[in-house]
């Protein structure tokens, strides 16, 4: 069970379709809120993806996108509410049937315009999107961005074992195809994981040591999956970095954006790539000063990775007072017990 959350702030009390607010009033209002930091991070992730598509189509700063129909206290609950669910279920892989949607037309604030909706079309760029002859609008711009942001692939159901499943139903009628979204919670049956990342690299012979360091942190504290720099020969036998980005499906523009804003880089290169990954997770393990984690991984099954978390190993020397060092060693030792 759960608490009554508390009461909504003075601007979220008028009506439920007031509409107007701008994309930074919508950032402002979030970055305000009380939200868990990982529920507030998707829900800005979310709008500023609307926000970039409707900004494309109208021609104006991203800052100064005006949300009509997302800009409404019940499509601003609906973008929140699906990011705090989402985090309380913990899950660590989303996947996404094929995308079907209808033809025909549908009025805007703007006018009439033929399905996809501009915004929709434009948010689900680089995904796969069929379209059937009902004339019925079954992804709105909203249900695009969340997709977007949280789905790791779109296609028939992997295989997994299902664990519970809930259904939502929409109050339009949509023959013959019914207004539902179904979603299964379950445990996958791979024994070791793959998946879609995509990659962002730059060449960087101008920018300080410092300032690339603060453009990695940020980058990471902003969702990337790895942030690293290798040195290189650029043109003028000058020395340089190459910067690479790794990040999830969807996450690359956004992560663009902070690798333009804090670096010097004019242009990036961006491709996808599929990665393989050992079955994670973290234990603790006891040691005579205290206690580590070890990040633990696995291959059909079979523990075959072992490795001290370093962060771990810090805390509990600065707590013991003994060297990095010694800890680390100690660490890797009673890591390396668990693969005999």
């Amino acid at each position: 069970e759960h608490s009554h959350p508390p009461s909504p702030s003075p601007a979220l009390t008028p009506s439920l379709h007031s509409h107007g607010r701008t994309y930074s009033q919508i950032r402002t209002l979030l970055e305000a809120s009380h939200l868990a930091a990982p529920v507030k991070a998707r829900s800005l992730a979310i709008f500023h993806r609307i926000a970039v598509a409707e900004a494309r189509i109208h021609g104006v700063p991203v800052e100064d996108v005006g949300f009509h129909e997302v800009g409404a206290v019940d499509s601003i609950a609906d973008i929140v509410a699906a990011c705090a669910g989402i985090e309380s279920l913990g899950v660590e892989k989303i996947c996404s049937s094929p995308l079907v949607e209808g033809s025909g037309w549908i009025r805007c604030a703007h006018g009439q315009f033929p399905l996809p909706a501009p915004a929709t079309l434009a948010i689900l760029e680089g995904i796969s999107l069929t379209q059937t002859s009902e004339c019925t609008e079954f992804i709105t711009p909203t249900g695009a961005a969340i997709l977007a942001e949280y789905s790791s692939s779109f296609g028939p159901m992997p295989a997994m074992r299902p664990l519970s499943s809930g259904y939502g139903i929409g109050t339009r009628d949509t023959p013959p195809r019914p207004n539902v979204l179904r979603a299964i919670l379950g445990e996958s049956d791979e024994r070791q994981s793959s998946d879609r990342i995509e990659i962002l690299e730059t060449n960087l012979d101008d920018l300080s040591p410092e300032l690339l360091a603060a453009a990695s942190e940020k980058l990471l504290r902003s969702g990337a999956l790895d942030v690293f720099v290798t040195p290189v020969q650029m043109k003028k036998n000058r020395p340089g970095h190459l910067l690479t980005v790794l990040t999830k499906m969807g996450d690359a523009d956004r992560l663009a954006q902070i690798l333009f804003r804090e670096t010097t880089a004019f242009g990036l290169r961006i491709r996808q790539t599929d990665r393989l990954v050992l079955q994670r997770e973290t234990t603790t393990l006891e040691l005579p000063t205290g206690r580590v984690e070890i990040k633990l991984g696995q291959l059909d099954g079979a523990l075959v990775q072992a490795t001290p978390e370093f962060e771990s190993c810090r805390q509990l020397a600065e707590s013991s007072g003994q060297s990095v060092r010694d800890v680390y060693q100690d660490a890797m030792t009673a890591a390396r017990s668990l693969l005999r």
